[in-house]
């Protein structure tokens, strides 16, 4: 079985107020009797199910080119948070115990991707701190951000940074149940960039996986 937790990218796709939504513009088309069709795109790059990179919150940190990919690529965990709108999602929050090297988290609370809404859940910082404790190297929300959506501060990507982990935002997990499987979720290596919107799929597990996992490296 293979969800795809990536929202489709169009013009109607909500961005962060102010940020550049999706934008084509075609420069030739086979509809007008072109040799080929071809497209621009013009958008931010914290588009839809993207990956932010470190130097999107910390002055002098590294883009998302050099981010190592094995963070994006393997075993991973989806649960459920109990959580209220505008609120911050804690360790006590989640359905169940974690136990993988990645986690996805679904809040329910920003439940249509071209629909804006502030009042999204986002991460205690607390609960980082304790996922990185535990050995996991990426976290992931179905949310547009880690942080409340009028916090200046940023504390949880604070904590993000603090202890190097990698982050999914605005993933899309209502279909898919809670428990374990292969995530794929591979950054564009684009140069100097703060983020990368991603193609993000989970893979069933079989029954009786034994795929090798290396938790300190989060293979």
């Amino acid at each position: 079985m293979l969800y795809d937790i990536t929202p489709v990218v169009s013009p109607r796709l909500a961005v962060w107020p102010g940020d550049n939504p999706a934008e084509r513009t075609v420069l030739m088309d086979l509809a007008r009797g072109d040799s080929v069709t071809l497209s621009t795109l013009k958008a931010t790059v914290h588009l839809g199910a993207h990956a932010d990179a470190p130097n999107h919150y910390g002055l002098g940190a590294g883009d998302i080119a050099g981010r190592a990919l094995d963070r994006y690529l393997g075993r991973c965990q989806v649960v459920r948070a109990q959580v209220g709108r505008g609120e911050r999602v804690t360790a006590a929050m989640l359905d169940r115990p974690i136990t993988e090297p990645r986690v996805l988290i679904a809040t329910g609370t920003f439940p249509d991707p071209n629909r804006w809404n502030a009042d999204f859940a986002a991460l205690d910082p607390a609960l980082l701190d304790q996922l990185a404790a535990q050995g996991v190297v990426l976290v992931g929300i179905d949310t547009p951000s880690v942080d409340v959506a009028d916090s200046k501060d940023l504390p949880a990507h604070g904590r993000l940074l603090a202890h190097d982990l990698a982050v999914l935002e605005g993933i899309v997990l209502t279909q898919v149940p809670s428990g374990t499987y292969e995530l794929i979720a591979l950054p564009l290596k684009l140069e100097g960039f703060d983020a990368s919107p991603v193609r993000a799929v989970l893979r069933s597990l079989p029954l009786g996986d034994d795929l090798e996992l290396d938790r300190d490296r989060g293979r």
